[in-house]
């Protein structure tokens, strides 16, 4: 059963931020995944893995139309506007994460998936408990379902801790050959190097970056940043103490806004309370929850 969670994680995930082409997305393959896994936890209601998973791909996949510009641009999960976001998608996901917390045994998929509820939950990128979120990070099985994981969670340090401390995980990371000279390593070096304000080495690893993905979205959004470092103000900082349940990519941080946490952007400021907390959407304390469970 594993073996095809992870198929599937990996066919959402390639349609959710397609790995090479002229466009970010490929719904085409977000849809069937999606598809595929309803009839799964149809077949197997009491697999919490299964549950975890399809609530990680509708708590993402729910993102999707606030994800590129009109010219298909890239738009980062720190600048989209969350009142594109799909409110239906987004209660569904928490209703089922909610409910498979509570009554399974808890796995990475489920975990992942209170992640992007958490991030989901924010109405304002600002208001994202990044404490809550690398918390769930930390927790025993959230290793998993892949390195890029690995990513989102040093995007969650950065948060929390600050650059510096990010860095320093991100150097230890990159033991692992499956990071080792990864586009997204380098796009997060030159994210955290960016929040720490070195502008120079940022430009550099954003240029390195770019260079070295397929995805022509992703080029452009990376060299554009690469550009804004030269007139870039401070960088972030890291994110106060909050209260509330923790998330992402993903499916995570998100440096692009992928499924498997592994995206990490920075987002916009959204006023008058329009996120999807301010639709009536709840969700529980997920910590609270794995602790009684």
């Amino acid at each position: 059963m594993g073996a095809v969670l992870h198929v599937l994680y990996l066919i959402f995930n390639e349609g959710y931020t397609a790995s090479s082409g002229s466009a970010l997305q490929r719904v085409e393959l977000t849809t069937e995944a999606i598809r595929l896994t309803r009839q799964l936890r149809d077949r197997l209601p009491a697999d919490g893995e299964v549950a975890g998973l399809l609530a990680l791909m509708l708590l993402t996949d729910a993102r999707r139309p606030a994800r590129t510009r009109s010219d298909g641009a890239l738009v980062p999960l720190a600048e989209q506007d969350r009142r594109r976001w799909d409110a239906r998608a987004i209660a569904e996901g928490a209703s089922l994460i909610t409910e498979t917390l509570a009554s399974a045994p808890v796995g990475p998929y489920q975990l992942q998936a209170a992640i992007a509820a958490v991030h989901d939950e924010a109405a304002r990128f600002e208001d994202t408990d990044w404490r809550q979120i690398l918390g769930l990070y930390e927790l025993p099985n959230a290793t998993g379902p892949g390195p890029m994981v690995t990513l989102n969670r040093i995007v969650a340090v950065a948060m929390v801790h600050g650059p510096q401390a990010a860095l320093h995980q991100l150097a230890a990371a990159e033991t692992d050959p499956a990071l080792a000279g990864h586009h997204r390593a380098e796009a997060v070096r030159a994210h955290l190097l960016d929040m720490a304000g070195d502008r120079e080495a940022a430009r550099a690893h954003y240029r390195l970056a770019a260079r070295r993905t397929l995805s022509v979205p992703e080029q452009r959004y990376l060299d554009s940043r690469a550009a804004q470092t030269q007139a870039a103000e401070p960088g972030l900082t890291a994110a106060p103490a909050r209260s509330g349940w923790v998330e992402r990519h993903g499916v995570g941080w998100q440096i692009y806004g992928h499924a498997s946490p592994v995206r990490a952007q920075f987002s916009e400021d959204h006023s008058q309370g329009e996120g999807p907390v301010a639709r009536g959407i709840q969700t529980p304390r997920a910590l609270e929850v794995l602790r009684r469970a």
